[in-house]
């Protein structure tokens, strides 16, 4: 009899030992998730992630480079008023490169209000302002005779064709992939978040825990 008793007493201690370290456990994990989760969260509020901000970034600084080209051409062939006058309304396509220009203004308008404004989570818009702009630069480099007006004949279109490129990298191989795997992450720490407070509000208090009362031997 006092056998039984020992081990029934050794197994009520046991178990309200356990139960502490239980408890503990369940009310660390949710503490560490919502830690996890909190730049998540903060990301979400800002609306644009830090490698979108970046693209957008570049996709502003492919329209001003352009446009310094644009204007250091201008300056060299006569003045700006006057060759801005012949390229702008005198426009000839075999010979004027205010052309290019407009097309770094159209990628400009169409990434932003693509990947800017309406974040879109696409590559179908970096893919139709590439293929606009290779097609028009090829087309413009064989028809007309920019190869003959000197240096800028060869830079703009070349600077323009690697910049449209260099966009579609980035968009394609960092902005879209890192954006996936953050949700992703977000998803996963969340999911595991809500189950972990589940588990934690499931456990059993230390008042509940109880023995009955020895009865008397006999």
């Amino acid at each position: 009899m006092n056998r039984v008793l020992g081990d029934a007493e050794n197994a009520h201690s046991s178990s309200v030992e356990s139960c502490p370290s239980l408890r503990d456990v369940h009310s660390i994990n949710p503490t560490q998730l919502v830690a996890r989760i909190e730049p998540y969260e903060g990301r979400e509020k800002k609306g644009i992630s830090d490698v979108r901000r970046t693209f957008c970034l570049f996709v502003t600084f492919d329209l001003l480079f352009i446009t310094l080209l644009w204007i250091i051409e201008l300056n060299v062939k006569g003045g700006i008023e006057t060759t801005l006058e012949k390229e702008v309304l005198q426009y000839d396509y075999s010979s004027s490169y205010f052309d290019i220009f407009l097309l770094a203004v159209f990628r400009f308008k169409v990434l932003i209000l693509a990947y800017a404004m309406c974040r879109l989570r696409h590559w179908w818009a970096i893919a139709f302002t590439t293929a606009v702009t290779s097609a028009f630069l090829l087309a413009k480099v064989i028809i007309s005779q920019l190869f003959s007006q000197g240096a800028f004949g060869y830079v703009l279109p070349i600077i323009s064709f690697i910049l449209a490129w260099i966009e579609t990298w980035f968009l394609d191989f960092k902005v879209l992939p890192q954006e996936a795997e953050e949700e992703n992450r977000f998803l996963i720490a969340q999911d595991a978040s809500e189950r972990a407070a589940l588990l934690h509000s499931g456990v059993l208090s230390d008042g509940q825990f109880y023995s009955p009362p020895e009865s008397v031997a006999g």
